[in-house]
């Protein structure tokens, strides 16, 4: 099970304006309040250690977040305040900060606050608007101690913008906290020569955290042999419920979806998956082929409850999918199919799996004859995703040992596909066809990548800020 997520809060002060200021620590610590009850709005447990205005409190604040293992934190800058208050925290807690420069207002009421008369109330006035003054001093010092920080420059109240930008720093760390625990499962092995696809285990493990379980065909097809009549008939429903069966699909048929769907379930629990890449040439075991040719529409239910499947052991598109699906924009695997250069559209889908989530209307499935390059035959599901803003993801591996996310916003249209009993799609983009297909090439992506409903590329791009990964963005 995932851990929830844990959010660090922190504001500073100056402890010297206590006395001097009647009033103005307990005003600030109010404002740090609010931003906790906006955090816990958007679903984060969040660890508030108030107001730090001391070296002293410092050290003992980094020693806690430590502690409370926060994921991430929030510090935010209420008023002007000592550099040396902030360093021991965000040095000892060792995650990603996030500096929230949030003034109370828009803008401080200039004649009431020049009517005041008493010079020592208008500066504590001031000093509670004084929230960018320290932000300078702090980042020259995060600067110059190698903390990677980040920064929403905004109010406190009725600024949608600011807050748009806290909630996607909140969506990314979800997303990291899932993909650290999350169990990936490789099963099978690799389509022999698909070189763009072949991926570095260790590589992923630092940069995600999670962990690789390495799983043999053999198991889910001994896993087939423990299923029941009751047990494929029960699945058997599921299925007619869920998907749009065609009257060409053979009742033999669906029944061996249905018990490879029910094993398949089991695999998963057994290893405790949060996502899985299989793919099996087959070399002549009739139990494999049969599990491995049956597995289409199980899988299609696994990637639409938050265990996305991947095809053809693409195990960087196991993550980006997994990535798509953790911001609840779906992510179903994809690559080009052709390019139509009338309707300025790229032609997008693949055969296997498709996520039942972000289809337009019911999924139609369909029988093979042939799985085009494979072994075996069965029932293969076509679909197109919902139309609207898409986005599509690939996690590249690159020349020089590192991961890079290549990011592009679209609009699924409707119009004619290639009804083959695959999942396929038609994408417009900001920059046309041409142009999008050229310069998503010249990243050196594997040609598989994940596409999901909504254009989340701002949220991706925190995400890999949180992960250290570099973000491209195509259009």
């Amino acid at each position: 099970m995932t851990p929830h997520l844990k959010i660090g809060l922190f504001g500073i002060g100056l402890e010297a304006y206590w006395q001097q200021f009647k009033g103005l620590e307990e005003r600030l610590a109010g404002y740090v309040k609010v931003v906790e009850n906006r955090l816990k709005d958007l679903g984060a447990n969040i660890v508030n250690l108030g107001l730090i205005d001391t070296v002293e409190k410092a050290f003992d604040a980094g020693h806690r977040f430590r502690t409370e293992d926060v994921d991430l934190i929030f510090l935010y800058v209420t008023t002007y305040a000592l550099s040396s208050t902030v360093l021991p925290v965000v040095k000892r807690a060792k995650v990603p900060v996030i500096v929230l420069n949030l003034s109370p207002e828009a803008a401080i009421d200039y004649d009431s606050f020049n009517k005041m008369g008493d010079r020592t109330v208008m500066t504590a006035e001031w000093l509670a608007f004084c929230s960018a003054c320290p932000v300078p001093e702090i980042a020259s010092v995060f600067k110059r101690s190698d903390i990677p920080f980040y920064q929403v420059t905004g109010m406190l109240n009725n600024d949608p913008v600011a807050w748009k930008e806290i909630e996607e720093w909140i969506a990314a760390a979800k997303v990291a906290n899932i993909m650290y625990h999350n169990r990936l499962g490789v099963m099978g092995n690799y389509y022999s020569g698909m070189l763009d696809i072949y991926s570095n285990f260790t590589l992923h493990n630092s940069i995600f955290g999670g962990n690789i379980e390495v799983i043999e065909v053999d198991e889910l097809s001994g896993f087939r042999q423990e299923v029941t009549s009751e047990d494929i008939q029960e699945k058997v429903k599921i299925f007619r419920d869920v998907f749009d069966i065609q009257a060409d699909c053979a009742k033999d048929e669906l029944e061996r979806a249905a018990r490879t769907s029910v094993a398949l379930d089991r695999l998963v629990h057994k290893h405790s998956l949060g996502s899985m890449a299989y793919y099996h040439k087959g070399t002549g075991n009739p139990q494999n082929e049969d599990a491995m040719s049956s597995i289409i529409l199980g899988n299609s239910l696994l990637t639409a409850n938050r265990v996305p499947v991947a095809g053809e052991y693409e195990i960087k598109n196991a993550q980006a999918m997994k990535i798509m699906d953790s911001f609840d924009a779906g992510g179903s695997f994809t690559e080009y199919y052709a390019m139509d250069f009338n309707d300025d559209v790229v032609l997008m889908g693949h055969d296997g799996p498709g996520h039942l989530a972000i289809a337009e209307g019911k999924i139609k499935v369909r029988p093979l004859q042939v799985y085009h390059g494979k072994v075996g035959k069965g029932l293969s599901v076509e679909m197109t995703v919902r139309y609207g803003k898409v986005t599509l993801l690939s996690v590249v591996e690159t020349i020089d040992g590192k991961l890079l996310f290549l990011v592009a916003e679209a609009e699924s249209v409707a119009g004619p596909i290639l009804e083959i009993g695959n999942t396929n799609s038609r994408y417009r983009f900001s920059i046309g066809a041409r142009k999008f297909v050229e310069e998503w090439n010249s990243q050196g992506p594997a040609h598989h990548c994940a596409v999901g409903v909504g254009h989340i590329a701002s949220k991706i791009k925190k995400l890999g800020e949180l992960l250290g990964i570099i973000t491209i963005q195509v259009c």
